[in-house]
């Protein structure tokens, strides 16, 4: 049976539990399920909202792609790949992964692929809008997300 592959580029918000709770819903044959949320933070405070654009399409068909990826590396029952756009405030939940496995190690390991490639090549482009009322930077992928995604290169 091959994973099953849900993936979502969406405005609204998500519920990681409710994400998680339909993905395994009759399944028993499950052992794991990874769930990471990453959240808008307010960057001590300077931070009033983060504007998230994308492409349509391209972007659910991106992530699309490197879940079956996921899928073809490690033995996976389900992923869900939700990614927000829009304007998000801090607090508010911008991505979701859910991996399902039958062991936790490739739970855990499929996760980190995928969040490691939603940070650092997602077609996905980051404006901060600041506290002070004014337009703040795009935001750019950091060192330390590349080198984490390095490691799935090799």
């Amino acid at each position: 049976m091959s994973a099953r592959i849900i993936v979502r580029v969406q405005q609204e918000s998500f519920d990681a539990a409710a994400e998680a709770t339909a993905l395994t819903h009759g399944r028993s044959d499950i052992g794991a399920v990874v769930t990471f949320t990453g959240l808008c933070r307010d960057e001590a405070g300077a931070l009033a909202a983060l504007e998230i654009e994308h492409y349509p399409g391209m972007a659910e068909e991106e992530i699309t792609r490197v879940a079956r990826e996921a899928a073809s590396r490690w033995p996976l029952e389900g992923i869900v790949a939700i990614h927000r756009y829009g304007l998000i405030r801090p607090g508010e939940p911008i991505v979701l992964v859910v991996t399902a496995s039958t062991h936790r190690t490739e739970a855990f390991a499929a996760a980190s692929f995928l969040m490691d490639y939603l940070k650092t090549e997602a077609p996905f482009w980051k404006k901060q809008h600041l506290a002070d009322q004014t337009s703040g930077d795009w935001v750019e992928a950091k060192a330390q997300d590349f080198a984490a995604a390095d490691k799935w290169r090799a």
